[in-house]
């Protein structure tokens, strides 16, 4: 069932089964969506988006992995319409790029273990390939960092389609 455009009053009226499912169509860890609806009801969408903002950053390693999980790889073929949407940029690549892309996305697992994320929503396929050149440099503790806060940029855009808010 898709939920876009619930509303922060739909939202906090879910029954919790429905609003636990329909945060993990943002971010695919339970313990984030479960703490969330936990905290239920918001006074607004930008207290909901602090919360899953604090939420994410408390999380384990292990949370975090399955987080990732729920995102494709840069420039693979999208599995769901967020994702499609998100990584629109990546559509008109030329091939060199998408190539780049996947040789990079390999090149990046190997040396920290999980998937390249990135918050793709309104950049090129070459801005991507650009980030992720850039962030291969990084040391794996930096790398995770970086991770996390894109990944929070993913759930609040996210988030704001769930709720109809498009900030």
């Amino acid at each position: 069932m898709t939920y876009d455009g619930l509303g922060l009053a739909g939202f906090d009226a879910l029954p919790e089964t429905a609003a636990v499912e329909s945060l993990l169509a943002c971010c695919t860890s339970p313990a984030w969506a479960r703490s969330l609806v936990a905290g239920r009801p918001y006074p607004s969408v930008e207290a909901l988006c602090e919360a899953a903002d604090a939420v994410l950053a408390e999380l384990d390693e292990e949370e975090i992995d399955r987080a990732l999980d729920g995102h494709p790889r840069i420039g693979a073929r999208p599995d769901t319409a967020a994702s499609a949407r998100e990584q629109a940029g990546v559509a008109g690549a030329a091939d060199t790029v998408r190539v780049a892309l996947a040789e990079g996305n390999l090149a990046y697992e190997e040396k920290f273990g999980h998937i390249y994320l990135v918050c793709a929503t309104g950049k090129s396929g070459d801005e991507l390939l650009e980030l992720l050149t850039a962030r291969l440099g990084n040391d794996p503790e930096t790398e995770r960092r970086v991770m996390r806060t894109e990944l929070a940029k993913i759930n609040r855009i996210r988030l704001g389609r769930l709720l109809g808010d498009p900030a």
